[in-house]
C-alpha cells in the first residue's frame, strides 16, 4: 500500500487534466454501477448470434501473411463471439491454390458469422458471362453465411489495371439478390455514402449495411498511391471526398423518422472507429439494431501472435463493458 500511495503521489502531479479536452459525447455517472460485468446485447446477422455487437471488418486474403492473420482473427471471433467478414475471396474465383488463407470455418466455428467479399465489378462481371451461380459455389466451399459486396468505384477508377462498371452498383446488387438466395451484406470500402444510396440500400433485403466510412482505412488513396507520382496530385482532391460514419448516421436517423421501416434489419458501423468509445457512441444513438466493425484496431495485432490479439481483444471488450456500466450518451 505505502509503493501505491507513493506512485499516487508521483503520477498525480504528471496527470492533471486542466487543459485537455474531454469527450464531449458522454455524461459520466460514476454512482450508478458496481464493478460488475454489465451484459452486453449482441445481435442477429442472418439467423446467427454475435455474442457482442462487434465485427471483424473485411481486411486480406491471398498471401502468405494473410493465412496468419485471417486464422488469428477466427480464432478470436471463437473465442469471443464475433463475427467477421473475409477479405476479397476474387482471387479464388480464379483457383483454389490460396485456399488454406481463407478456409476459417473450422477456427472459427459453426456459431459465429463467417461471410465471404467479392466486389461489385466482378460480380458484374459474372452476371454478363452467365457465371453468377459460382458465387454460391465460393460460399459453400468456403462454408460461409453469406456474401459481402464491396462497392468501390473510385478505387477502381484510381487502381492503374482497375476494372470499370458499365452499370450501376445499385443495379448490380438487385440483380445479384434476384438471381442468388444468399444473404448479402453490402459495404463501401473507406468513403463512405450519401443519403440516397442508404436510402436505395436499406430498402433492399440485405442482411446488413456496412458504412465503411470516410476516417478509417481508405482503398481509393491506397490505389492513388500506387499511381505515378505525376497523378498524385490531379486525383488526391477526389480522395478527401466522402461521409464519416457520423454523417452516415446522421442521414439513417433522418430517413427513420416516424417509425419507417426498412428491409435491411441490421446497420454495422465501421470507418474511424478508432475505439470502444466510439463503437459505444454509435450503438447507443443507432435507431436500428446495429454492430460496430473495425479493421485496423485487429489488423495490427492479428499480424503479431495470437497472444497479442487475445489480449487486445480482450482489452477492448472490456472498456466497451465499462462505457456500459459508467456513461451515459449526451442528449442534444
Amino acid at each position: 500500500m505505502e509503493d501505491r500511495k507513493k506512485d499516487h503521489i508521483d503520477l498525480a502531479l504528471k496527470n492533471r487534466t486542466g487543459g485537455i479536452e474531454k469527450d464531449p459525447r458522454f455524461v459520466y455517472e460514476p454512482l450508478l454501477s458496481g464493478h460488475i460485468q454489465p451484459e452486453i446485447p449482441g445481435v442477429i446477422l442472418a439467423g446467427k448470434e454475435m455474442k457482442l455487437p462487434l465485427w471483424i471488418s473485411s481486411m486480406t486474403g491471398g498471401s502468405g501473411i494473410a493465412r496468419h492473420i485471417n486464422n488469428n482473427l477466427a480464432a478470436a471471433a471463437n473465442e469471443f463471439g464475433l463475427g467477421m467478414g473475409l477479405g476479397s475471396c476474387r482471387i479464388l474465383l480464379e483457383s483454389e491454390k490460396h485456399l488454406p488463407d481463407f478456409d476459417m470455418r473450422n477456427v472459427i466455428g459453426d456459431e459465429q458469422p463467417f461471410w465471404a467479399n467479392l466486389g461489385v465489378a466482378q460480380l458484374e462481371q459474372m452476371i454478363e458471362e452467365n457465371r453468377l451461380s459460382e458465387v454460391r459455389d465460393l460460399i459453400n466451399l468456403l462454408r460461409c453465411d453469406g456474401l459481402v459486396i464491396h462497392v468501390n468505384p473510385l478505387q477502381e477508377w484510381f487502381q492503374p489495371e482497375g476494372d470499370r462498371l458499365k452499370n450501376s452498383p445499385l443495379t448490380i446488387i438487385k440483380e445479384v439478390l434476384h438471381q442468388l438466395d444468399v444473404p448479402v451484406i453490402v459495404k463501401e470500402v473507406g468513403q463512405g455514402m450519401g443519403r440516397e444510396s442508404i436510402h436505395e440500400l436499406l430498402n433492399l433485403p440485405l442482411a446488413a449495411l456496412e458504412f465503411a466510412a470516410f476516417g478509417g482505412t481508405n482503398f481509393a488513396r491506397v490505389e492513388m498511391m500506387r499511381r505515378p507520382t505525376t497523378d498524385h496530385e490531379l486525383f488526391e482532391p477526389m480522395v478527401y471526398v466522402g461521409q464519416t460514419a457520423q454523417d452516415m448516421m446522421d442521414d439513417i436517423i433522418a430517413i427513420s423518422g416516424n417509425g419507417v421501416q426498412h428491409q435491411t434489419p441490421l446497420l454495422i458501423i465501421s470507418g474511424g472507429i478508432k475505439n470502444y468509445l466510439d463503437g459505444y457512441y454509435f450503438l447507443k444513438t443507432s435507431p436500428m439494431p446495429a454492430a460496430y466493425g473495425m479493421a485496423s484496431g485487429f489488423l495490427k495485432h492479428a499480424r503479431e501472435s495470437y497472444d497479442t490479439l487475445r489480449d487486445w481483444t480482450r482489452s477492448h471488450i472490456s472498456g466497451l463493458k465499462m462505457a456500459h456500466a459508467y456513461l451515459r450518451v449526451k442528449k442534444y
